[in-house]
């Protein structure tokens, strides 16, 4: 099958659109979008929840910091900003697996974990994680084993979540950069496993 341009999401098609006209306007330039969208990516975002994580597998008082209050413990390591009013971390264990879920639109610590994926902000995952969380994660490609307690944290404009991970096995040997490569944006999501 042949996609053409207009075969894109109506949202990409009108996100466009608008800035196209607000450029034509002089109102906003095309490489400032650009600029905005590159800092997102490459400055805040995953890498720096990736170092969150860790620094709490390495450090139990950092962990216990994080878990105690997670903006503060995000602060530490220089890591903040908007969409963070409060942070509360969450953790995995053997048996409680905790996933996040904004129900209303697509609440997210965006300096932590980057933008939010697509997925995130549908309609479906927001209303089927709160139904059917295990069947969900198992179409996302997380199996969970039936004694595990799933909880689901809705995030809303007031508190944002990050999961922390449970740290793989055969990773004692890794360094702190070692561990955040292996940690990935879906893991503190809540919606995969990190994987050694």
């Amino acid at each position: 099958m042949t996609h053409r341009p207009t075969d894109k999401p109506w949202q990409a098609v009108r996100t466009e659109a608008i800035e196209s006209l607000l450029n034509e306007l002089g109102v906003l330039q095309s490489t400032r979008v650009d600029e905005i969208v590159r800092h997102y990516e490459q400055t805040v975002g995953p890498r720096n929840g990736a170092r969150v994580v860790a620094k709490a597998w390495t450090d139990p008082a950092y962990k216990a910091r994080l878990l105690a209050d997670g903006l503060a413990a995000c602060a530490e390591l220089g890591i903040g900003g908007p969409e963070t009013e409060k942070l509360h971390v969450v953790e995995n264990t053997s048996f409680i697996h905790n996933v996040v879920v904004c129900t209303l639109c697509s609440c997210y610590p965006w300096p932590i974990l980057g933008l939010p994926p697509a997925w995130y902000k549908s309609s479906a995952y927001r209303s089927r994680m709160v139904r059917e969380p295990r069947r969900l994660l198992a179409e996302m490609g997380l199996t969970l084993a039936a004694d595990v307690e799933i909880r689901v944290w809705d995030s809303v404009s007031e508190i944002r979540y990050l999961v922390l991970p449970c740290r793989p096995p055969g990773t004692e040997s890794l360094d702190e950069d070692s561990l955040a490569a292996l940690v990935t944006r879906d893991a503190m999501i809540g919606v995969a496993r990190v994987l050694s």
